[in-house]
């Protein structure tokens, strides 16, 4: 059997809409979990649009027009690195701490070397420890979406402790809507984790500073 073609995988979900290209919410679906930040009753889905002929370009298709062409940049909210990977602050966040894991050289998560993907199962395991020693995280969280920037970067989210709700994917929602972190608390706990990531995996910490 060959693999589902896009085209028949958009005829299956836009023969389930309603006659406003509106999907259902469905019972049992994660909408009516009980950590669904918003109450399904009156909520609905935008229409479905039209498929699209291509995938949408992201940043850094050309390699020459990315971020890591210009040797020796800085990227900002860097709280760690090592020759090969930078570990980012990401601020403001409503979360304890949100971080950006990247290579320094310019690959996708399907073009690592053996060496670097190695590497980076190594430091995934590393900062997620750091993140769940913090004592405001309950577990971390690992994302990898790609659809913004060609250019590889990990997400990985100090989800609050003891606060059930945020658990699972909703937490993205719901960082929407929890109020700013103060920024000497995000350094203070990047400044934690880069350490213990340093500890583990070598490289450098890097203090961040204000507005990274």
């Amino acid at each position: 059997m060959k693999p589902e073609s896009a085209e028949s995988y958009y005829a299956r979900v836009a023969a389930a809409t309603d006659d406003d290209g509106r999907l259902p919410v469905v019972d049992g679906s994660a909408m009516t979990w009980d950590i669904f930040p918003f109450e399904a009753a009156g909520l609905r889905l935008k229409p479905l649009q039209p498929m699209a002929d291509t995938e949408p370009p992201r940043r850094g298709e050309d390699p020459a027009t990315c971020w890591c062409a210009t040797p020796g940049a800085e990227r900002p909210g860097t709280i760690w690195r090592n020759d090969r990977w930078v570990l980012r602050l990401v601020e403001p966040s409503s979360l304890p701490l949100t971080l950006f894991l990247e290579p320094v050289a310019h690959h996708d998560l399907t073009g690592l070397t053996s060496e670097l993907a190695a590497e980076l199962g190594q430091l995934v395991v590393s900062v997620s420890g750091a993140l769940e020693a913090l004592p405001s995280v309950g577990r971390a969280h690992v994302a990898k979406y790609g659809d913004g920037a060609a250019h590889l970067h990990m997400f990985l989210f100090g989800r609050p402790a003891r606060v059930p709700q945020l658990r699972g994917s909703p937490l993205q929602d719901w960082s929407e809507c929890l109020p700013p972190v103060p920024a000497d608390v995000l350094h203070a706990n990047a400044a934690y984790v880069a350490g213990r990531v340093a500890v583990d995996m070598g490289g450098e910490t890097v203090a961040p500073t204000a507005g990274s």
